[in-house]
């Protein structure tokens, strides 16, 4: 039922056992994600771009001062969230027309780019600059594309296969590859929509990127 509805739908479907897949962010790329900012603080107020259960206030919580605040399309993500989480805001709104103006002083996205495809990325990374204040730092955790001598790699390249004859065939469309992602064109996309852009070295490959 999840394969065959929408992206929105499939995720409220998903939500209860969410927690329990390999799909929920592992505590090993919370920890490197918080040791990368840890030294760019103090921050004040955090957002958590596609925050699905909310996995990633547990990397905002010990860097922000203020308030934390999740962001999803899912309604059933985010009742999980709430439930994880009480002491969070939480905000219902398509990543790719974020509203928020200015509000917060550090952004993070774990796991959710595949669900974007390349041509919706400028949208989504100028709304999360629009959300920064000045001096702003959005921290992007990307994996490492495995080598291609890899079986990872052709598992990531067989699911995307068969996620597009999926999508050529069946509607709605269910939007999750693997391979449209990488660390150079997403970097490209975040200097465009004006982010300043550095890298952390590592298994993890995150961009830092900040406003000016």
């Amino acid at each position: 039922m999840q394969a065959l509805s929408s992206v929105e739908r499939g995720y409220d479907l998903l939500a209860p056992k969410f927690d329990h897949t390999p799909f929920r962010t592992p505590e090993t790329v919370l920890d490197a994600t918080v040791a990368a900012l840890a030294e760019l603080g103090p921050f004040e107020d955090g957002l958590d771009v596609c925050c699905g259960t909310g996995a990633g206030l547990l990397a905002l919580r010990p860097l922000c001062a203020g308030r934390v605040t999740g962001v999803d399309f899912s309604t059933g993500m985010l009742e999980k969230a709430r439930e994880a989480h009480p002491y969070a805001s939480w905000v219902r709104a398509d990543a790719r027309a974020l509203p928020f103006a200015g509000g917060f002083d550090l952004a993070v996205s774990f796991g959710a780019l595949g669900h974007f495809l390349p041509a919706e990325r400028p949208a989504l990374f100028a709304g999360v600059h629009r959300a920064l204040r000045p001096g702003g730092v959005f921290a992007l955790p990307i994996g490492t594309p495995p080598p291609v001598t890899s079986l990872a790699h052709w598992v990531l390249l067989g699911f995307d296969v068969a996620m597009r004859v999926r999508n050529l065939v069946w509607r709605p469309p269910f939007v999750m590859y693997y391979r449209t992602t990488p660390l150079t064109a997403v970097r490209d996309d975040l200097e465009a929509a004006g982010f300043t852009v550095t890298g952390v070295p590592g298994r993890f490959g995150i961009l830092l990127a900040r406003r000016a």
